[in-house]
């Protein structure tokens, strides 16, 4: 068991990853609200996606915080960085235009981005040696909460959902009698990004409330201080660091490029390829990510004693399952889809980014930790938004290339399934500065 200090930082730190997955899922389910509201186009919509927390936005800030977080501390992350997310979610909530949309977009994404390493080598630090991978599975289902939680608010808040009477009633007390029906419409986006504002507030006052990592006090106390540039150049020259920022970068880059696609076209891929309707689309995709919880929860009470490859190997089979059976028996069968929805929900809860955020907080000094992780972060994302793009084209209008776009899932998680099974590290059980003396010897 995790004692109460560590489970309570982990709960509060968590929070950073129901943040970034609803504003990706918020930012998705209301695109068509926005478009019909201020007459976008495609290519706006294109941008807003590109520069999100989901691609370009959370990049940049991942390679600027994560450096950050390693001269100045994490706390001084937890201190300052949600209140840039609080002002992007209040730009969307107050948006009359599409620079003010897309401004408020890119202040989620670099937030979210920016909160990413801090977070993730946070709780390693703040964990216990028995308890590290359960606290990084605890921030995991925080991760899958967030879309759960977005995606029922945005279906009874959307146009026809259960309580649209209500964002009708507020719409025109704020805007007037006289509002468009658009203008009314998108309400319900605005007060699905108001939960994410009221979500950040908590978190930032219970963020900032919190000690300072030990880790990174002792590491500052017996080093010198060092600049941004300097700990990049230290993370460069050293050949074991640059040999695990290359394993983690591909192993969870090959599956984020999976992961990043489902988390934004799953329903389409639903509706489309799979004839359902979007309510339908959205019901399942919402039941994804329960399994996605269930799965997770059930995994953090083993992965502190079970070898850690099991695991790994385990979620990967799931999806590797998932995607060979739309291909084999397709996608218009509905029982086939159920399936496919909770072999990949399981996926997700037992999947590499639970490993890649437990192993790139273990492997690397606390010197150089949290940038290494945001110089990772900042490759996957970034890569991830030119794959959006690139896979839009290969699946073609209406799903015609399908098939082939499945093929591609199947190859990248196969690079992702391979290389992690060859490179796992035995980290298990062991304290992070034993590890960090077995891996650099006693110079970190």
């Amino acid at each position: 068991m995790a004692n109460s200090g560590s489970l309570k930082s982990t709960l509060a730190v968590s929070l950073n990853n129901y943040l970034d997955a609803g504003a990706i899922v918020a930012g998705a389910s209301g695109l068509t609200l926005w478009q019909n509201y201020l007459g976008l186009s495609e290519v706006h919509l294109g941008w807003l996606n590109f520069i999100s927390a989901n691609c370009l936005g959370a990049a940049i800030g991942a390679i600027i915080g994560g450096f950050l977080a390693d001269k100045y501390g994490r706390k001084f992350i937890f201190t300052y960085n949600l209140l840039v997310y609080m002002l992007g979610v209040l730009l969307i909530m107050c948006s009359t235009n599409f620079p003010l949309l897309l401004a408020g977009f890119l202040c989620t994404g670099i937030s979210v981005g920016v909160g990413v390493p801090a977070s993730w080598t946070y709780i390693s630090e703040s964990s216990e040696i028995n308890n590290r991978g359960r606290n990084i599975c605890i921030s995991q289902m925080s991760w899958g909460i967030g879309p759960m939680c977005i995606l029922l608010l945005g279906m009874f808040f959307a146009p026809g959902g259960y309580l649209f009477g209500w964002v009708e009633s507020l719409a025109y007390a704020i805007g007037g009698e006289d509002l468009t029906i658009d203008a009314v419409n998108v309400f319900s986006s605005r007060v699905v990004f108001f939960s994410l504002f009221v979500v950040a507030f908590i978190a930032w006052n219970l963020q900032r409330g919190l000690q300072e990592s030990a880790e990174f006090t002792a590491q500052k106390e017996t080093s010198k201080r060092a600049g941004l540039i300097d700990n990049i150049k230290v993370l460069f020259q050293n050949k074991i660091a640059v040999q695990t920022v290359i394993f983690l970068a591909t192993i969870y880059l090959t599956w984020n490029l999976v992961a990043s696609v489902m988390g934004f076209f799953q329903p389409h891929i639903y509706e489309s390829a799979g004839g359902m309707s979007n309510k339908d689309a959205n019901m399942l995709s919402c039941i994804s990510w329960v399994v996605v919880v269930v799965t997770t929860f059930l995994i953090s009470y083993f992965v502190d004693k079970v070898a850690h490859r099991i695991f790994y190997v385990f979620g990967l089979l799931c999806a590797l399952s998932a995607w060979f059976i739309i291909v084999g028996i397709g996608v218009n069968n509905l029982v086939w889809l159920w399936v496919f929805t909770i072999l990949w929900g399981i996926n997700n809860g037992c999947s590499v980014q639970v490993f890649y955020a437990l192993w790139g907080s273990e492997l690397f000094p606390a010197k150089f930790r949290a940038g290494a992780q945001g110089l990772m972060f900042f490759i996957v994302r970034g890569l991830s938004a030119v794959w959006g793009l690139v896979f839009t084209y290969i699946y073609g209008e209406n799903g015609e290339g399908f098939t082939v776009a499945a093929y591609c899932m199947i190859a990248l998680l196969l690079i992702s399934l391979i290389v992690g099974v060859i490179g796992a590290p035995n980290t298990r059980g062991k304290a992070l500065d034993q590890i960090t003396k077995e891996r650099y010897g006693n110079n970190y």
